[in-house]
């Protein structure tokens, strides 16, 4: 099938996770480029709804490989969480089918604290933000002081990223949004347990998909969101906090363009968003 992209076309919620569902039969590899556990994929699956936040959807089939991708912001407790609820569901979940970027970026409990208190401090203005940390984490990855994957590998490179972030966190929570400061030691003492589990899947995803391709194998690259959530071309400032466009399956996995074979893009029967923000032609009346 070669190596295509799938996007959404409008706001998100266009079905993505369905078509890439069907579309895994006929690749080797899933690959998730973007966003974080703020996207919602759902399937059915022997009748039952199972909905993939950050795991890529190709996760249910048997000899799949799938990826988590640079361009992905990681939740380590929630993925976590999310492998378990599949494991219990008979999916089985491993480094022989699950990757995941040492160049990803965590989540870290600041992150979700930021998110929420500045969505209430702007009352009706609002972005409409899921609340689950995705925008801050992004803003601590262009801003050079975001703690990767790799990072959080090595105990003594996260505890003192970690203690350089928070001199510069607890006191702006504290005066700004009145919030509790966080504990070095108890974030450090979290963490740390997330590490020593999520260690045997991290790799170099881009000499990783180098290795696939160059050996003939197809890749599927999954987005999230949609395109007029994309924080350059959607309607800003109502957008994610990433690329949402084909463009970013590059930037996001480590792939050139030129091994790029198509993108399909997903168009919902009628248009929908969540949050706020512009939504041409809404219906306000009892049909809406």
């Amino acid at each position: 099938m070669g190596n295509i992209i799938v996007v959404g076309t409008q706001w998100g919620d266009e079905g993505k996770g369905k078509v890439v569902d069907i579309l895994a039969e006929f690749v080797d590899v899933v690959v998730r480029f973007q966003g974080g556990n703020n996207a919602g994929h759902t399937i059915v699956v022997d009748g039952e709804r199972l909905v993939l936040h950050q795991i890529p959807s190709g996760i249910l089939h048997p000899r799949k490989k799938c990826v988590i991708g640079n361009g992905v912001v990681v939740d380590p407790k929630v993925l976590l969480e999310e492998m378990e609820g599949l494991e219990r569901r008979g999916v089985k979940v491993g480094p022989e089918n699950l990757l995941i970027s040492e160049a990803a970026h965590v989540i870290m409990p600041y992150h979700r604290v930021f998110d929420v208190a500045r969505e209430r401090a702007a009352g009706k203005d609002a972005i409409g933000t899921t609340g689950r940390g995705i925008g801050p984490a992004y803003e601590d990855k262009v801003g050079r002081r975001g703690i990767r994957m790799i990072d959080l590998m090595d105990p003594r490179v996260f505890r003192k990223k970690v203690q350089d972030q928070l001199k510069e966190v607890n006191p702006y929570l504290k005066e700004r949004f009145q919030e509790k400061p966080f504990s070095l030691k108890e974030v450090v003492e979290e963490y740390s347990g997330y590490a020593e589990r999520l260690r045997p899947f991290l790799t170099n995803i881009s000499v990783f998909l180098d290795a696939e391709m160059k050996a003939g194998r197809s890749v599927l690259f999954e987005g999230a969101q949609g395109t007029f959530l994309d924080l350059d071309h959607g309607t800003y400032p109502y957008v994610t906090g990433s690329n949402t466009v084909a463009g970013n399956a590059c930037t996001g996995s480590g792939v050139g363009p030129t091994k790029i074979d198509g993108v399909v893009g997903i168009v919902k029967s009628y248009t929908t968003r969540v949050g706020a923000g512009p939504f041409p032609t809404e219906l306000k009346d009892e049909l809406g």
